[in-house]
């Protein structure tokens, strides 16, 4: 190690330790100082690691922390960026933090946003690449999906013997060749049967021959078992399966993973989704059925994921949403709730949201009217374009708009059911959170 990395470590652990001590903060600050005094500090600190690699649009939180406690199921020592830090500063602070073990295997687990993969890939080696989904996102900051596509190969590469283990039911991670071997994970759990996408659906044209894909199955959205009848363009063999969905609820889902039983505690398939990558991890890597077990049933929910907040005697869901995949996977997982339940919808246009919010146009906010939602609440530093919309979805006669952060929770204890639902992007939640934490109703921090 040299003198720089040295003193570049030493300054990024004392600043964080600073900032733990006496703000309750630091996250990404102690990476940023390090990184200033030595930009490759990142080679120093992850060096011995075994390190997973977790990116993509949607899922990426809970796939990284799905795996991470797969993987402490078997062994000791695993580190991981638990707070969601996902670019370079964040994954330097994520070593900082760590001790590493000086016997055995050591993993690291580490979510990275697309963006920033070819940024950390240039100072550290990962052993796998996890890419979950990519769907339409934060246009401003990533452009189309093959932009993005584009931005987590290229990250990759960089690394080319680490096999990238990659969502076989999605079309554009097949429709490349990448330097990396590539392994697929993907559903093969229902009848086959003739059927196309929603027409209101993006990457549904033959990556070869720009034919409409046609499909024998689809989860949702894009997702199945695609094929093109003009050129032969077809899924490729999945590597692990999901061959039944035995049970799902807005709370948990049970499902087989090539012949072994496994059950998450969180609702949504898009969910059982993210189990399936950490389950092929797992499989990858050759941990026991048990141990796979014991890590999805795992119950503590991860920042802004399902997240239960008491409010008086309000039992709130919090639930990050950021595109129009999402928020439509997230809105039929609530359509399996127990009704009725009261709404709270949170748009905020930050560099980290997204500045470009007519994603919320595509959304099927419109689901909403028919279930039992008595009254709904839009909040959120753009609440009139929230408001708007749920107006133009038929929610008007239930709607109040409440710009406050303080009065959209004094608004949250006077609503007429005791189940809430917030949904809420990403900037909206760390908001709503810190302003709870003031309250007392959490602790304070992430």
């Amino acid at each position: 190690m040299s003198l720089r990395s040295h003193l570049a470590i030493t300054a990024g652990k004392l600043s964080r330790w600073f900032l733990k001590t006496f703000t309750k903060g630091g996250s990404s600050y102690p990476g940023k100082l390090a990184l200033k005094i030595d930009p490759h500090v990142l080679q120093s600190l992850a060096k011995d690691y075994e390190i997973i690699v977790v990116t993509g649009t949607n899922g990426k939180t809970l796939t990284t922390a799905l795996i991470t406690n797969i993987l402490k199921q078997e062994y000791d020592h695993v580190v991981t960026n638990t707070t969601g830090a996902n670019m370079i500063q964040g994954i330097v602070s994520t070593f900082l933090a760590s001790k590493k073990n000086k016997q055995g295997k050591t993993f690291a687990v580490l979510e990275i946003d697309e963006a920033s993969l070819s940024k950390v890939t240039s100072y550290l080696t990962p052993s796998l690449f996890v890419f979950t989904n990519i769907f339409r996102d934060q246009m401003d900051r990533y452009g189309e999906i093959y932009t993005t596509y584009k931005l987590i190969v290229d990250g990759a590469k960089k690394a080319p013997k680490a096999p990238i283990l990659c969502n076989g039911d999605l079309p554009i991670f097949n429709s490349v060749e990448t330097v990396n071997p590539r392994l697929y994970f993907g559903f093969n759990h229902k009848k086959e049967e003739e059927q196309l996408a929603h027409f209101n659906t993006d990457g549904v044209l033959c990556p070869t021959c720009h034919h409409v894909l046609h499909y024998k199955m689809i989860t949702y959205s894009n997702l199945g078992h695609y094929y093109c009848p003009n050129c032969g363009f077809t899924r490729p063999e999945l590597t692990y399966t999901l061959t039944q969905l035995t049970d799902m609820t807005d709370q948990k889902a049970s499902f087989v993973i090539d012949g072994e039983s496994y059950s998450i505690e969180v609702g949504g398939l898009y969910n059982v989704y993210n189990a399936l990558a950490a389950a092929s991890v797992a499989n990858y890597y050759h941990i026991q059925p048990s141990s796979i077990r014991k890590g999805l049933a795992y119950d503590e929910k991860v920042f802004g994921r399902q997240e239960v907040i008491q409010i008086e005697d309000k039992t709130c869901q919090l639930i990050l949403v950021k595109n129009p995949v999402g928020i439509n996977q997230v809105i039929d997982m609530i359509k399996l709730a127990p009704q009725p339940f009261s709404l709270v919808s949170m748009l905020n246009a930050n560099y980290a949201d997204g500045i470009d919010t007519s994603w919320i146009w595509d959304a099927n906010y419109e689901a909403f009217t028919e279930m039992n939602v008595p009254k709904v609440i839009a909040s959120g530093e753009r609440h009139h374009d929230i408001a708007f919309r749920l107006q133009v979805a038929g929610l008007e006669n239930q709607l109040i708009e409440e710009p406050d952060l303080k009065a959209t929770i004094a608004a949250i204890k006077q609503l007429p059911t005791e189940k809430v639902y917030i949904l809420a992007t990403y900037t909206a939640v760390l908001q709503l959170r810190k302003e709870l934490a003031n309250q007392g109703y959490i602790k304070e921090g992430v």
